[in-house]
């Protein structure tokens, strides 16, 4: 995976992220200097410096410098780093991995009843997910963890919809994940996907699904109903 946009930053950096986790990094404010992260990374105090410089700079870490040493922090970016690596090696030790969202069930804009029913992707949609979608999508508002966990789903195998055109425009291509719903009460829907398209109005807080059935109805929910997301590999 590509670990940041930052071309500074690379395997190295992350594994002193990493450390920094292991040692409380995400719980809060954690103190260390040069000379004990150069001891851990058996490395030299500038190396050790230049490392935490780059990670600063990629906005995955906060540093306060004090007199015997240096506060630093995790952000919230630099979580979201550490999930999708995690979710990696979940791929690679695991034979079944999967990603969990949770949120809230929202009413959408109404724009997926028209473009689930347009020919270029419906035709799609029958031969790669094997089925004609209701034309709609379950809308759901994810928590702040399970938004920083989405960038996990990258690293899981997709199935692509490619994007196509006809005499009016041209529609962008979309990236569907098998997908189980579950609600509170512990009813599931197993025969889903996850649909994310290059062109949305949505936020990464916005989890958008599809299915043959209304999901609303298949497992009674409304607005504000509670709802686990299984994202998982291509089937």
């Amino acid at each position: 995976m590509s670990v940041t946009s930052e071309s500074a930053v690379g395997h190295d950096e992350l594994a002193v992220l990493k450390l920094l986790a292991l040692e409380g990094g995400l719980e809060g404010d954690l103190k260390i200097s040069c000379s004990h992260l150069a001891d851990r990374l058996e490395a030299s105090n500038q190396t050790a410096s230049r490392r935490l410089q780059r990670l600063e700079s990629a906005a995955l870490l906060e540093r306060d410098t004090v007199s015997d040493g240096q506060w630093v922090a995790i952000t919230d970016a630099g979580e979201q780093v550490l999930h999708g690596e995690y979710e990696d090696y979940r791929r690679i030790f695991e034979t079944d991995a999967e990603v969990e969202l949770e949120g809230t069930v929202t009413s959408g804009m109404g724009e997926g009843r028209h473009y689930i029913s347009l020919p270029g992707y419906k035709r799609q949609f029958e031969d790669r997910l094997g089925y004609e979608p209701f034309p709609g999508t379950l809308n759901v508002d994810l928590r702040d963890d399970s938004v920083r966990r989405r960038s996990a789903v990258s690293s899981l195998e997709p199935v692509p919809i490619d994007g196509w055109e006809d005499d009016e425009r041209t529609y962008g291509p979309a990236v569907c994940h098998p997908a189980i719903v579950e609600t509170a009460e512990g009813d599931r829907y197993e025969n889903a996907h996850t649909i994310a398209p290059e062109r949305t109005h949505h936020d990464d807080d916005q989890l958008e699904v599809i299915a043959p059935d209304k999901l609303r109805e298949q497992l009674a929910l409304e607005d504000d109903d509670h709802v686990t997301v299984h994202v998982g590999d291509r089937r």
